[in-house]
């Protein structure tokens, strides 16, 4: 990818209570590490979307290759994450290091 052209993750979520899932009486770590690579990623000049079934079903209709995965493996294909377009990881959220590889960074 040219050093100019615009780099993009989008994360396509399960549905949470909220948007960022960190809430309630316990909280899942890997949310935790996903929004702190999302802030570190904005801070880079990455854009960064996070996509929630229960509020966004725009974002999964608008993607066919996350909507076949959606329709074939349902809640449990969630999380997707994309780069680039490019889905990298399905099923559980991508470290920093995936993305990180997949951005080529």
């Amino acid at each position: 990818m040219s050093v100019n052209a615009k780099q993009t993750v989008e994360i396509f979520d399960p549905p949470m209570c909220c948007s960022t899932g960190i809430c309630g009486p316990t909280v899942d770590q890997s949310l935790i590490d996903v929004g702190e690579m999302v802030l570190l990623l904005k801070a880079r000049g990455i854009s960064v979307e996070r996509y929630q079934l229960n509020t966004r079903p725009q974002a999964f209709m608008a993607n066919p290759a996350v909507l076949a995965l959606v329709r074939e493996r349902q809640l449990s294909a969630l999380p997707i994450t994309t780069v680039n377009g490019r889905i990298i990881k399905t099923g559980s959220y991508a470290t920093a290091a995936e993305v990180e590889a997949a951005l080529g960074t």
